[in-house]
């Protein structure tokens, strides 16, 4: 059993972190193809699950459909609503290959939409059905990564609770392989200038079409050699690279325009839910405060279990 918060080595892990990238882009173009629309994407993203990656249900031709990447068991399975249950082994076999395994899959399982094409916000495209290469892979860092993602998205679920503005689940975002959870302060932002690789600008600006302040968790890259979480806002507000925001040992990123939190420093930490909501709370504080968000009509206190927040008493003030 894979402890909770583990170590993650970005260097040492990045064969089959790039390997399960990979992977995932072929799962996540079902939604763009078999689900309308959903404000912000939504709808493309997987969630993490006890077992893996789910995404949200499909139509088949007599009811539903999931996929499930099962990062316990290293397999890929389709369940629909009809009973269908079956699914293929990950062993690091190339894209092509993994496209063709489900592909026909879906086939069986009757689901009609295609999952092909090319990945999205990566340099370099190559179509899923020409990317012959094999893939390393190891299901112990597997194991690790979800871990990781699980325990992440835990706390992120948590800090929802204590937003009544719109606010996405914690969601993974297979195009830039990135857990993110994000609030909107309920007004329109700037036409969003897109250009990042590989992906529409009317994607990326339909994203960003309200001003939001958003949280994340990624496996590293782009000038962080490291596993880390990240904050931001968009519009970025007017003095927002200047705030000091907790926990110490917290920095902004400049080329990326990010508050930047390394994961090791969460995972070594005596308390590590506190010490990542302590990042969570203070930079969204920072991108709302900077922003002149309306924070009193957004944000109630953090939920507990099984206890409705108290709205009488919230009014009375």
């Amino acid at each position: 059993m894979t402890e909770r918060w583990p170590k993650l080595d970005y260097e040492a892990d990045r064969p089959v972190i790039e390997s399960l990238h990979a992977y995932l882009q072929v799962v996540g173009k079902l939604p763009t193809r078999a689900l309308p629309w959903c404000n912000h994407s939504w709808h493309l993203a997987l969630r993490v699950v006890p077992r893996g990656f789910r995404s949200y249900p499909v139509l088949t031709a007599s009811g539903e459909a999931e996929v499930l990447f099962d990062c316990l068991s290293s397999k890929v399975t389709v369940k629909t609503s009809s009973g269908f249950v079956d699914g293929f082994d990950v062993t690091g076999q190339s894209v092509a290959h993994f496209f063709g395994q489900l592909s026909s899959l879906l086939a069986r399982a009757d689901v009609g939409a295609s999952v092909g094409g090319s990945p999205n916000e990566v340099e370099t495209a190559v179509p899923f059905r020409e990317d012959k290469g094999e893939r390393t892979w190891d299901p112990a860092v597997l194991a690790r990564i979800h871990r990781a993602l699980s325990d992440a998205n835990r706390v992120f679920e948590r800090f929802r609770t204590g937003f009544v503005g719109k606010s996405s689940p914690s969601h993974l975002f297979w195009g830039s392989l990135d857990l993110a959870v994000t609030r909107f302060s309920g007004r329109e932002a700037p036409l969003h200038p897109g250009g990042f690789p590989n992906l529409p600008d009317a994607v990326t600006r339909e994203a960003y079409s309200h001003e939001v302040a958003s949280a994340g968790f990624w496996f590293g890259g782009g000038g962080v050699d490291q596993a880390a979480f990240y904050a931001y806002g968009y519009p970025t507000p007017d003095g927002l690279a200047d705030i000091t925001v907790e926990p110490a040992g917290s920095y902004w990123q400049g080329e990326l325009g990010e508050f930047v939190l390394p994961y090791e420093q969460v995972r070594t930490s005596t308390d590590p839910e506190q010490e990542l909501m302590a990042f969570l709370k203070s930079t969204y504080a920072a991108v709302a405060d900077c922003g002149d968000w309306p924070r009193t009509s957004l944000e109630v206190p953090l939920g507990a279990f099984g206890k409705p927040y108290d709205v009488e008493a919230r009014r009375k003030g």
